[in-house]
């Protein structure tokens, strides 16, 4: 590859080119070996040892990824806003075509639609965007974003979600939570309302974990909601993505978190769909997950259904061990509350604990709890996540729906 730009230029490591040439974005700084005259968020091209141009990469002169990897050309910076547009289109389309039965869903997926460090969730009319690096944080680059979203989902408004400690850590400018753009200009409340899978739910642009609520398990809801029946326990419910699921096809369900505002919003998602529940109201439950499975268990509690998504045990892969025993101890008392043919409904969105991890895991809580289970469905996050081969982490949620085959 020629260098055909002038950009400024980083050079990389053997180990370092390994990762580009091998689909990874991602060089870490102990693989920079020279930056020159980079300055944060700048497009800077990449070079191996041999001073050979390799790339053309988003430089953050703070996180301990240093290069983010946009193009194996070289392209001039002056580019770079086009290719921007370009691949935002390019992610729209892809939503078009994959989902379905939904007015809530992610729109950029940061490094799988190839825009590292931009996140972008749509809610009814309202998107929600998260930027991540400094790449995604010059004037210019937020501008070209804004403006190729409206014209490509015409929204009614844009928000702004901030993540404090990542801004800090990539030392950009601090920021609040707020509304970036709206269609009349006006200012429009923060609180919306959305349809997905057929029932209704809250959205408060400003509140809430993530961008708002937690859009990779939709399509989970709904395969759950195809094999749940009788009595279900949802636990970890946030704001009741499952349990409202749930409530079209279950006699009783019952939805544990230790968040009361988190419960509150729930409630007031069911509120929305009494058409559809009718009579069928929901149990919510404030309280530690671990502490009532250990209790329920102790009082010989049985259900038809247990769902568990929990939040991410593993935040590093040092924590991975703990990690795993906290997964098996949920589902060995859930496994001992599961009525012979019972469904469990088990997740992980640790990164760091992969789908074979998981699996064994499982597989040892079954044998410690003499139920056998048949794995009805394996799954991961739903198609508007979508997984890059060649970057693992872009592969996080694990699903895997069981039946307890006999006691």
């Amino acid at each position: 590859m020629k260098n055909k730009s002038d950009n400024p230029r980083v050079t990389v490591t053997s180990r370092g080119v390994a990762r580009l040439r091998g689909g990874h974005p991602w060089v870490y700084r102990s693989d920079v070996r020279t930056t020159a005259d980079a300055e944060p968020g700048s497009v800077v091209t990449v070079l191996d040892p041999k001073s050979k141009p390799i790339a053309t990469a988003l430089y953050s002169s703070a996180s301990q990824i240093a290069i983010r990897a946009i193009s194996p050309e070289a392209i001039p910076s002056r580019e770079w806003i086009a290719l921007l547009r370009k691949r935002i289109v390019d992610a729209v389309a892809f939503r078009r075509r994959v989902v379905q039965d939904s007015e809530a869903y992610r729109v950029i997926f940061s490094e799988a639609d190839f825009l590292p460090g931009l996140i972008v969730d749509k809610y009814g009319e309202y998107l929600s965007l998260q930027v991540l690096t400094q790449g995604m944080d010059s004037r210019d680059v937020r501008n070209a974003i804004i403006g190729t979203l409206v014209a490509e989902v015409s929204p009614a408004a844009i928000f702004e979600r901030v993540d404090p400690r990542i801004r800090e850590l990539e030392q950009m400018e601090s920021r609040t939570d707020s509304m970036l753009w709206s269609r009349d200009g006006a200012e429009l409340p923060s609180k919306t309302s959305f349809s997905m899978n057929d029932l209704r739910f809250q959205f408060d642009a400003v509140a809430g974990q993530k961008t708002g609520t937690f859009l990779d398990q939709r399509e989970n809801y709904s395969a759950a909601a195809r094999h749940a029946s009788g009595r279900a326990l949802d636990c970890f419910t946030y704001q009741g993505g499952f349990a409202l699921h749930l409530n079209r096809v279950c006699e009783q369900v019952t939805a544990v978190d230790i968040s009361r505002p988190a419960l509150e919003v729930g409630e007031e998602n069911w509120k929305l769909n009494k058409d559809v529940f009718g009579a069928r109201e929901i149990e919510w439950i404030d309280a530690n997950a671990f502490d009532l499975l250990r209790d329920y268990a102790d009082r010989g509690e049985k259900f038809d259904t247990v769902v568990l998504d929990p939040p991410a045990f593993a935040k590093s892969k040092a924590a991975t061990d703990k990690a795993l025993g906290g997964y098996k101890e949920l589902n060995l008392r859930a496994l001992k509350m599961l009525k012979p043919g019972g469904k469990l409904i088990t997740c992980s969105c640790s990164f760091h604990v992969g789908e074979g991890e998981f699996l064994e895991m499982l597989g040892a809580a079954s044998a410690d709890a003499h139920r056998p289970l048949r794995i009805l469905e394996k799954r991961g996050q739903s198609q508007d996540h979508p997984v890059l081969l060649n970057v693992p982490e872009t592969h996080y949620l694990k699903c895997i729906i069981a039946e307890a085959v006999w006691p």
